[in-house]
């Protein structure tokens, strides 16, 4: 890496350039925009920044052409450090979980939205610099970031803000929306960009400094176990919501003790939760299940995500292909197979609702109606997040702590992180340290 120095100017930095599942066809933009690194000709200079950024960084990105990741189609390089543009922030990364989903990107399952982009998208970091213009929502609220504050970056980088899903409160369906790792470079990277209006500030969940143990109700995160909350929590979450279990139930001062009362009370019977897969973004989402009074079931082939799932409070783990030993009020498939959308279905209880959560899965089979969709049975699949999610979520996390199964690799070995995710080399969530 180059030598480090003390400002920088518009001038400084040359920016051209799930065993789970987690979420517009919109190529690489012009610099500053939101799929953009910034760079010298983005039309402002950086209005703030902390001394001492360097003018290079090591990332990942991908090859030519997407591959298996047997094939190695990562590469490590030293590029610029990007300039943030209007409205953008500057990350200085501090942990980067790995996702199904940038295996996906990587080996090609989801289409190229930019050549060899930066995979990445649980993102903790530092802001560094800011570039001009706080963000506006699409409701008049300003976002603000200060530099040396600590923020987390999703899946969720850019909607328009302007279209019936974004004025609905269903921004993630936005047809114009874009996704830090795959419509830009996301944290498999020293630094990178991000609207400010689409971070999160993480200070109440790392009120240690971010490297505190990680114990009962209450207790801080490290960045190391706060990075899986940025995606695989938050799409769990909205998977769960997806399932009709939550309905009626706020998020906003969450009193635990009633939402249980409430949830039991609308089914009748205290619901019961079936996870297929339990990597990431599952062993999260079991979590957030039982605490709210949930009994869940996991179904998985890993013996070693099995015996977590047990250890965390479940009360049944088996293969993905078994049947649970009661029927279910609901299911959350992570895995990304479509054949474990039959068995799943058949465990339903009539009126059960599947919610997919991955963005990518091989086909589902055939399915034979009377067996698998009659007694109105649901499909429900999920499609990234909106930010009230997020906040949400992130909320939920810091008054009711979750034990995160993390794996750290340094950054350098980012691509045998994919390998290893893709192999069930690991259960919980692997995280990326720079």
């Amino acid at each position: 890496m180059s030598v480090l120095h003390e400002d920088i100017g518009s001038d400084a930095v040359n920016g051209n350039e799930a065993n789970d599942s987690n979420d517009n066809d919109m190529n690489g933009g012009a610099p500053g925009g939101p799929t953009g690194d910034g760079g010298a000709d983005s039309g402002k200079p950086i209005v703030a920044s902390t001394p001492m950024v360097p003018e290079t960084m090591h990332a990942w990105q991908v090859r030519e052409q997407p591959g298996p990741i047997t094939g190695e189609p990562l590469e490590w390089v030293e590029k610029p450090v990007p300039q943030p543009g209007p409205g953008e922030a500057l990350i200085r990364v501090l942990a980067c979980g790995v996702c199904r989903t940038d295996l996906h990107v990587s080996e090609g399952d989801l289409p190229v939205h930019r050549d060899h982009v930066t995979p990445g998208h649980e993102v903790v970091g530092e802001v560094v610099a800011l570039g001009p213009d706080a963000g506006i929502d699409v409701f008049g609220n300003r976002f603000e970031a200060h530099i040396g504050e600590r923020v987390g970056a999703a899946w969720l980088r850019h909607t328009c803000s302007e279209c019936e899903f974004c004025h609905s409160g269903k921004e993630n369906l936005c047809q114009h929306s874009l996704y830090n790792g795959w419509d830009a470079n996301g944290g498999y990277a020293e630094y990178m960009t991000a609207p400010i209006d689409y971070l999160y500030s993480l200070e109440s969940l790392l009120e240690d400094g971010g490297n505190g143990s990680d114990g009962t109700s209450g207790a801080p995160y490290s960045v190391q176990t706060v990075a899986p909350l940025m995606c695989a929590g938050i799409i769990g979450f909205r998977a769960l919501k997806r399932t009709g279990l939550l309905d009626g139930i706020s998020f906003d001062g969450l009193d635990l003790d009633k939402a249980r009362e409430r949830i039991a009370e609308r089914l009748g019977h205290k619901p019961v939760l079936g996870l297929y897969g339990f990597g990431g973004s599952a062993h999260i989402t079991a979590q957030v299940a039982l605490a709210l009074g949930m009994r869940v079931h996991v179904l998985t082939r890993g013996k070693d995500a099995q015996r977590l799932a047990l250890k965390l409070g479940c009360a049944f783990a088996d293969d993905a292909y078994e049947m649970p030993p009661e029927p279910l009020d609901a299911a959350i498939i992570f895995a990304p197979v479509g054949a474990i959308v039959l068995p799943a279905l058949e465990a339903l209880r009539p009126g059960g609702v599947l919610s997919l959560a991955g963005i990518h899965m091989s086909d589902v089979p055939a399915l034979n109606y009377e067996k698998h969709l009659f007694h109105e049975k649901e499909i429900r699949s999920v499609e990234s997040n909106t930010r009230q999610d997020g906040r949400e979520f992130l909320a939920f996390a810091a008054a009711h702590h979750i034990t995160i199964d993390a794996h750290p690799y340094p950054l350098d070995q980012g691509q045998q992180a994919l390998k290893d995710l893709k192999a069930g080399a690991f259960t919980g969530a692997a995280v990326l340290m720079p």
